[in-house]
C-alpha cells in the first residue's frame, strides 16, 4: 500500500493532468459546467498530496490576481465534492483530490501527522462493515469518512 503515498520526486504533473482529464468526463456525464473558477480550484487542490482549505485556496488564488472572496470558493468547493471530484477531511477542515471520482465508495483517508500528506484507500472489507452495520441499525447512510491519522511510510522511516 506504500504507493498510495506517491514517491517525493514522482511526476506530479502528470497526476494534475489525470485528475484533471477524470473531472472533465464526470462534469460531462453530470452535464454539470466546469467553469474556469471551479477547474483552478480543482487544479490548486491537486497541487500537492496534501489537504488544503478553503482560505489557503483563497489565498493562492488572490496571489495569482484572481480576485476571488470566500463565497466564490465555498461554491466551486460545493460543486467540486457534489460531484465526488474531491473529498472533504473532517478533522482538518481542508480538501483532498478524489483518485475514483468516477465511482461510489467509501473512502478511507490516511492522513500522515509529520508532512501533511493524505492518502485515500478503498478497502472492501471496511466498507462492506460500515454499510453492514449501519443496516442492522436500520441507519441510511448519507456521508462516511474514516480518517486514520500516523505516519506515511516516508516519515516512518526517519
Amino acid at each position: 500500500m506504500t504507493d498510495l503515498f506517491p514517491d517525493k520526486g514522482h511526476d506530479h504533473g502528470r497526476c494534475i493532468d489525470s485528475a484533471l482529464h477524470q473531472a472533465e468526463i464526470v462534469a460531462e456525464a453530470n452535464n454539470a459546467r466546469f467553469t474556469n473558477m471551479r477547474r483552478r480550484v480543482f487544479t490548486l487542490i491537486w497541487q500537492s498530496h496534501k489537504a488544503i482549505t478553503a482560505y489557503e485556496l483563497l489565498d493562492a488564488l488572490q496571489a495569482e490576481g484572481v480576485r476571488a472572496q470566500p463565497p466564490t470558493v465555498y461554491r466551486a468547493l460545493e460543486f467540486l465534492v457534489g460531484l465526488r471530484l474531491i473529498h472533504r477531511i473532517e478533522s482538518l477542515n481542508a480538501y483532498f483530490g478524489c483518485d475514483m471520482p468516477d465511482c461510489e465508495h467509501l473512502g478511507q483517508y490516511f492522513i500522515c501527522r509529520n508532512c501533511g500528506r493524505v492518502a485515500e484507500a478503498v478497502n472492501e472489507d471496511m466498507s462492506r462493515a460500515v454499510r453492514t452495520a449501519a443496516g442492522i441499525v436500520g441507519f441510511k447512510i448519507e456521508a462516511t469518512t474514516i480518517e486514520i491519522k500516523g505516519l506515511c511510510h516516508d516519515c516512518a522511516a526517519h
